[in-house]
């Protein structure tokens, strides 16, 4: 039966690196009180206008590379973002423009910090039914430009960071595969975690006094987030696992949704799993929300985290609420 393999990643940050102490000249705050509560020490923020679909030109470039494929090579592409270059159309064309395969399908997924996973899974099937043979998955966004720099916005604007990352998804019938993934969304926490405006149930879609009031910024109910996060992570993680046969202690390392490094620590906890198997780079790059996990599984490949045949769990949860995990042979 066919099945689907990551063939090649790539992931990309911009230049810029803004450190904790650089917010504290526009906000009241401090490295001490971000990193207490957050784990983020530093993050990475476009300079000029940079969208999300440059970013990922240059993960998904990588990827190819890696994958030892063209762009001609690529028969489909699924674009995670909350943070698209313009209103429409979708990121995922402008990234096709980039790439320079024109007639090539393009779909965007925005389930902002799942979409990685959820680009994944809709990857997979397309994969899997034999429908498509390579998929080009890419998780990207620039925050940077979308944050209120003043220190009403303090909360949520220290956590956030722009980059991106790619992964190659090709037809396999190996042992190394992606096994499985579980998706799952609560509506009912919407506006927990949400950039309001513009927005055409508004009307007008944005005013000078929405504006006025921060509304086109994003708002979130931190303590909500965090308990559903490590009462849910931990869930969708035994599921997956028990679903498959596979028992936790098997898992050579979990790459979990860069949100929070006391959210990561805390779902280690509730595993009883040993945090030195649990992959974090949110102290480096702050959460990069759809790029976040194929921005650290890159990176724990590149260091050599993981060998053929280990077993992979990925995992990530936000707005929405959504949330899943996937389990993969590497």
């Amino acid at each position: 039966m066919f099945g689907s393999r990551i063939a090649g990643m790539g992931h990309y940050v911009p230049d810029r690196v803004v450190k904790n102490d650089d917010l504290s000249q526009w906000m009241d705050t401090t490295d001490e009180w971000i990193v207490q509560r957050t784990g983020i020490r530093e993050r990475r923020w476009v300079e000029g206008d940079v969208g999300a679909a440059e970013l990922a030109e240059h993960a998904s470039r990588q990827a190819l590379e890696e994958a030892g494929l063209s762009p001609s090579d690529i028969d489909m592409i699924l674009f995670a973002t909350l943070s698209p270059d313009i209103c429409f159309p979708g990121s995922g064309c402008l990234l096709q423009a980039r790439l320079g395969i024109p007639g090539v399908p393009a779909l965007d997924v925005r389930n902002q910090c799942s979409g990685f996973l959820y680009s994944l899974s809709v990857a997979d099937q397309f994969i899997r039914t034999g429908a498509m043979k390579r998929i080009l998955v890419v998780g990207a966004e620039v925050h940077s430009t979308g944050l209120d720099l003043s220190t009403r916005g303090r909360d949520v604007t220290v956590i956030f960071g722009d980059g991106a990352g790619a992964a190659i998804l090709e037809q396999t019938e190996g042992e190394s595969r992606i096994l499985d993934t579980e998706l799952h969304a609560d509506g009912r926490y919407a506006e927990m975690l949400m950039a309001e405006a513009p927005a055409s149930r508004l009307n007008p879609r944005l005013s000078v006094e929405m504006l006025e009031a921060g509304r086109q910024f994003p708002k979130m109910d931190g303590k909500a987030v965090f308990k559903q996060a490590v009462e849910r992570l931990p869930e969708v993680i035994h599921s997956v696992l028990r679903r498959n046969g596979v028992a936790l202690a098997d898992v050579a390392l979990l790459v979990p949704h860069q949100a929070n490094l006391r959210i990561n620590e805390m779902v280690a906890r509730q595993l009883n799993f040993p945090f030195e198997k649990v992959y974090n780079n949110i102290q480096r790059y702050g959460n990069t929300t759809a790029a976040s996990i194929p921005i650290a599984l890159h990176e724990a490949a590149g260091e050599g985290r993981l060998k053929k045949g280990d077993y992979v769990l990925l995992a990530g949860f936000g707005s929405g609420f959504t949330w899943g995990a996937s389990l993969v042979r590497w």
